[in-house]
């Protein structure tokens, strides 16, 4: 935390101009200082309900990412709020069949959406750490539809029911449970030392690359080898059940036919690692196949113990 904090309270523009830097430990009692005052909005907007805390939890996950456009550093309470007020007002726009007005506000209705703003925020090089940190200490359950829902392209409750094999119903309900912890675990631990998410993630970009560089080539195994237990799990989009000895069989019918993967993104926490990639259908078949396919791996000890793969209804 920034130096000047040791003297005593600081004042909002002060934190805010240390958590515009980068400090992580000012966002997070900038936040912390604000948050009755953001519930308050919320249970004005939206009343008694699961949907005015959802309201609080989404606004501050979206703050985290846009400190940076608080203009007036002494302004940042009615900033927060204004955040919050939006985000009850999106709420209210998918319920009602009559739209409503668009709120004349510096955060936009992308901002608001809340599916891309974690992902964004894990680019601010300051804080991603910080983020992915807090992602470790959700259950497992909790983490997997987090990284689903905010990291990846398969982010529908309908995609992350199938890749969960849970109803619809169940992943609406750890979203919500799972936004509620990641704000308390960030609040909580803003001060501590993180592990480096970039590291872990740029490490498992590079073993993508050279799988996918081995599929090719036909060594899939040779590749997997060391990495995944040799007893691994592999469910395919069809809900067939392998062992990874039928993973090359597979690359080497898609290669024959002119099928080629290539790597978007990678996601990464120490159980759970996320690849996305386009499927490129032969140049005499274009719609041969999905546009895209997860590589969704589980991991025990550092070796992937099973595979989901599946094809998000849209990429």
């Amino acid at each position: 935390m920034a130096d000047f904090l040791a003297g005593g309270a600081a004042q909002d523009s002060e934190l805010v101009r240390a958590a515009q830097a980068g400090d992580a430990a000012c966002l997070g009692l900038l936040l912390a200082r604000h948050q009755a005052g953001m519930r308050a909005v919320a249970l004005a907007v939206l009343g008694h309900s699961q949907d005015a805390e959802d309201a609080v939890q989404e606004a501050a996950l979206i703050a985290l990412r846009s400190i940076g456009d608080v203009k007036d550093p002494n302004a940042v309470g009615p900033w927060l709020r204004m955040v919050v007020r939006n985000v009850c007002r999106a709420q209210l726009r998918k319920k009602s069949p009559v739209p409503m007005a668009e709120p004349m506000t510096a955060v936009t209705s992308e901002r608001l959406d809340g599916l891309s703003d974690p992902a964004e925020l894990l680019e601010q090089h300051a804080l991603r750490d910080w983020v992915w940190s807090a992602l470790e200490d959700l259950s497992p359950n909790l983490r997997l539809v987090t990284m689903l829902r905010y990291f990846t392209d398969a982010r529908s409750y309908d995609d992350i029911a199938t890749l969960c094999a849970t109803p619809v119903g169940t992943v609406r309900s750890r979203l919500h449970k799972a936004r509620s912890q990641l704000v308390d675990v960030l609040l909580g631990s803003a001060d501590q030392a993180h592990d480096d998410a970039t590291a872990l993630r740029a490490a498992h970009r590079e073993l993508a690359e050279e799988t996918l560089e081995s599929g090719r080539r036909g060594k899939l195994l040779s590749a997997l080898s060391g990495r995944w237990s040799p007893e691994a799990d592999v469910i395919w989009p069809t809900s067939k059940r392998t062992g990874i000895d039928y993973l090359q069989t597979a690359y080497d019918h898609n290669e024959s036919i002119g099928v080629r993967q290539q790597l978007l993104n990678v996601v990464a926490s120490r159980e759970v690692v996320i690849w996305e990639t386009a499927l490129l259908s032969p140049p005499d078949d274009p719609f041969h196949c999905p546009p895209g396919c997860l590589w969704v791996q589980s991991l025990d000890r550092g070796r992937v113990t099973k595979l989901r793969l599946y094809h998000p209804r849209a990429l």
